[in-house]
């Protein structure tokens, strides 16, 4: 179905605002990386890819605006409990149809994405291609799946998190927001290793749970919400070990983002509250056919744009110095002015990826099962289990490699980038399998 009939297709009770939230938050999240990216050429030669925040530690400070995961975060949460809910009233047995039907568009694209440059990978290697830029691509493009892992963990934790929330209500995102100042206090106070990793779960679930909150009505005073999460991240870095940035920073010893910090979840606490003062405003125009018809068109391909955009960027950068373009140096003059010409060429770029890979995004068209099997739902928790350590992993060990067992340090794990893709792949297919057992019809 095209955009425009999808668009006149809507019901009158969607809260058109949260697609547009889902959409600005990936958008953000897009600009940001071209923006930050700080591709220069060394006076030996070799090409490096650094950040403009560490060029420029002043401008760290835009993070507390354009740092949106928490809202895609709370987004996603309000829109597992709806799904949920609904998926619950019409089939028993309910968790594995729900994990497949949250998890098409987001694991069938991630595959594709895996696939797709595993292979050119390994033809790399196998050709004994390497060095410069395509090493740190490699490495690079592979980054932005950690988000895709988080999600996973929240389309996988929503049964129980939803049934915590309609027992507790706000007790359960307290619950959730005082496991996360414990880890912190045993991290910073009392120096114990590895703890610090729980804060994967309890602070990004904490943002989830807001959008339960959202979900059924009792988000009712955002001013509080915005103003509580602005002061204490305020203090928090003014007074406590936590960095004035809001992304990971090349180098530093501690990152607010890798693993999430309690500055971090105070962070996602004033942009929940802020996005919300904007909701009735946003409303209104939302309700204009135009604007409602672009935001369904980039729902539709906003999670392919964002697997592939870094990929764009990194192609941008590669062409010119292909063609011996000079590179300038960051932050400089030069290099300001040519970012507007950067930023349009990754995204006529991303636009072609997006054409060529779009399609994966779509629904499968094989409908959820009416009678899922006993083993279904064990099984679809297992296959999101695996998929969400594949790509995990894969953040962070890249794509290069795989013949030579590089390997990256997952919580307290080494994974090499093959057992990662081949846990991504198989978890995609027991969560497909599982969710449209018996009784699913083409």
């Amino acid at each position: 179905m095209r955009p425009s009939d999808l668009a006149a297709a809507t019901p009158a009770s969607r809260d058109r605002f949260i697609d547009l939230l889902r959409v600005a938050s990936l958008g953000t999240v897009v600009l940001g990386h071209w923006l930050m990216a700080a591709v220069s050429v060394g006076a030996d030669g070799r090409v490096q890819v650094g950040n403009l925040l560490a060029v420029e530690p002043q401008l760290q400070l835009l993070t507390w605006v354009f740092q949106v995961m928490p809202v895609f975060f709370f987004v996603g949460g309000f829109s597992h409990a709806l799904s949920y809910r609904s998926t619950v009233r019409r089939t028993p047995k309910a968790y594995s149809v729900f994990l497949r039907a949250r998890l098409q568009r987001l694991l069938r694209p991630t595959v594709v994405f895996i696939g797709v440059w595993g292979a050119a990978a390994l033809v790399l290697q196998l050709a004994g291609r390497g060095g410069g830029l395509l090493d740190i691509s490699l490495r690079l493009v592979a980054q932005p799946l950690w988000f895709v892992g988080i999600y996973l963990a929240m389309v996988a934790f929503t049964p129980p998190l939803l049934r915590l929330h309609e027992r507790f209500g706000w007790g359960a995102f307290g619950g959730l927001v005082a496991a996360a100042v414990v880890v912190d206090l045993l991290r910073f106070g009392l120096g114990v290793p590895y703890v610090e990793f729980l804060n994967f779960a309890f602070v990004w679930l904490a943002i989830h749970q807001l959008g339960f909150l959202r979900a059924d009505g009792r988000l009712t005073l955002p001013y509080v919400l915005a103003g509580a999460g602005l002061v204490g991240a305020a203090l928090l870095v003014a007074y406590g070990p936590y960095p004035l940035s809001m992304v990971g920073m090349p180098g530093e010893k501690v990152s607010n983002m890798a693993p999430p910090t309690l500055a971090l979840l105070c962070h996602g606490l004033w942009l929940v509250g802020a996005v919300e003062l904007l909701r009735a405003p946003a409303a209104r125009w939302l309700s204009r056919p135009r604007v409602w018809r672009t935001v369904v068109a980039a729902n539709g391909i906003s999670m392919t744009a964002f697997l592939w955009h870094l990929t764009a960027m990194l192609g941008v950068y590669g062409v010119l110095l292909a063609v011996g373009a000079r590179m300038p140096e960051p932050a400089s003059g030069t290099w300001w002015i040519q970012v507007p010409l950067r930023i349009l060429a990754a995204a006529m770029l991303t636009g072609v990826l997006v054409a060529v890979f779009r399609r994966f995004e779509q629904p499968s068209g094989v409908r959820e099962s009416s009678a899922p099997r006993a083993w279904a739902g064990p099984a679809a928790a297992l296959g999101v289990t695996l998929s969400l350590f594949g790509v995990l992993g894969l953040s962070m060990v890249g794509f290069g490699g795989l013949l030579e067992g590089r390997t990256a340090l997952l919580i307290a794990v080494h994974v090499t980038a093959p057992v990662a893709v081949v846990m991504t792949l198989a978890g995609w297919l027991l969560v497909e399998r599982a969710g449209r057992g018996r009784g699913a019809t083409a």
